[in-house]
């Protein structure tokens, strides 16, 4: 799992993939193209591929193609899993140190 973490939390190491993913996030399961990606975020095309590219390495973003188009999701259980992997030991030590204090 720390593997699969320390890339998730990779992919996510900048502030341009952290707003394409946010804007991924807010459109929930349907999804979003690339253009509609480049309308929300002000990101440039070239750029924006590059960070999708990062974003789907680190299993962050799924693509699929639609036709012409497309269509880049959120991969909601990943982010799920990253979140509890980083706030899974949350206050262990507190509790612990609670516990011997009383």
């Amino acid at each position: 799992m720390w593997e699969t973490a320390a890339a998730g939390f990779s992919a996510m190491g900048s502030e341009a993939r952290l707003r394409v993913l946010k804007t991924l996030v807010r459109a929930g399961d349907s999804g979003l193209t690339v253009g509609e990606i480049r309308d929300r975020t002000g990101i440039a095309p070239s750029t924006l591929a590059h960070h999708l590219k990062f974003l789907a390495a680190g299993g962050l973003v799924e693509q699929e193609k639609v036709g012409r188009s497309t269509i880049n999701r959120a991969r909601f259980d990943e982010l799920r899993n990253l979140a509890q992997f980083i706030l899974s030991e949350c206050c262990a030590d507190a509790v612990k140190k609670a516990a011997n204090d009383g």
